[in-house]
């Protein structure tokens, strides 16, 4: 049974500062990319005049919103990082049948990813059909069927080369107990090594 402090424990274990302190420990040199805290909703933020370096700004302070705008980022290509938003669209809610369907499908993979992400930081996932005042009927179980099928996958095939060093800084930092700068060190080999070797 989780008494109260254990539940503040565990709710400590997961700090905005230590997410962002690893995201920007790997990427902010590479990458020029930090993660910020934002306001109601996330966005990416390319490198400008007024800020030299890209921003993934996730939602409200909440850490899934964190993981989630880091797996977009660990997907987009080279040209994508450059587009406020990567260039996507994103429909409000209130989507009709076509929108959620095109927004499922663009959202499989990053949700996979996300799902790996949420494992090694040993949280509970949950997937975000994020249509709350559409008047079309949402397959939850569906959508987390074909999430769940696409982490398979990724985990059969590889991640991809950010979402693999980022995934195995969280698993060293959240599953092995190792302190962040450590955390942080296995993270960058992993991004270098693949890159270099």
């Amino acid at each position: 049974m989780i008494n109260e402090v254990n539940l503040n424990h565990l709710q400590d274990r997961w700090t905005l500062a230590d997410i962002a302190a690893l995201f920007d420990g790997i990427f902010a040199e590479h990458y020029q990319t930090r993660l910020i805290r934002g306001d109601d909703e996330p966005l990416y933020r390319p490198a400008d005049s007024k800020t030299p370096y890209h921003q993934i700004i996730f939602a409200r302070g909440y850490y899934a919103s964190a993981l989630h705008e880091i797996s977009h980022w660990c997907i987009a290509g080279e040209k994508r990082r450059q587009l406020e938003d990567y260039g996507y669209w994103y429909s409000p809610d209130g989507r009709n049948a076509e929108q959620q369907a095109a927004f499922e499908s663009a959202e499989v993979a990053p949700q996979a990813l996300e799902y790996l992400f949420t494992q090694a930081c040993g949280r509970h996932f949950h997937v975000s059909v994020d249509n709350l005042g559409g008047d079309t009927n949402v397959d939850r179980d569906a959508f987390q069927q074909r999430v769940m099928v696409r982490a398979a996958r990724y985990q059969d095939e590889g991640l991809p080369l950010r979402a693999k060093a980022f995934c195995h800084a969280l698993n060293a930092y959240y599953q092995q107990g190792l302190k962040l700068e450590t955390a942080i060190a296995q993270g960058l080999d992993r991004l270098l090594c693949t890159r270099l070797c």
